[in-house]
């Protein structure tokens, strides 16, 4: 593994903490959202999903590898995302 793919490697723990401290904006400007909490987050997880996409494809990041990186976020995002959508249409 060379210098530059080294630097493009982020550690797992900051991977997550960029991951949680991005949940926290999106849960706090979701409470401002106008058509509700829900619904409102819904809509900041699929963009974020989709931010998380477009990232790693101009980065050139590998899906599936040992470490993690933007793909994980948006596998995350995603997740969160159909989790909210399930539980915003049962109430």
């Amino acid at each position: 593994m060379g210098a530059k793919d080294l630097s493009r490697a982020l550690r797992p723990v900051q991977v997550l903490v960029r991951f949680g401290f991005r949940l926290a904006i999106m849960t706090g400007l979701a409470m401002f959202a106008n058509v509700g909490f829900g619904k409102g987050l819904v809509v900041l997880l699929w963009m974020s999903a989709l931010i998380c996409a477009v990232v790693a494809v101009v980065r050139r990041e590998p899906p599936f590898t040992a470490q993690l990186n933007h793909w994980d976020e948006m596998a995350g995002y995603a997740a969160l995302c159909a989790l909210t959508t399930g539980i915003v249409q049962r109430l």
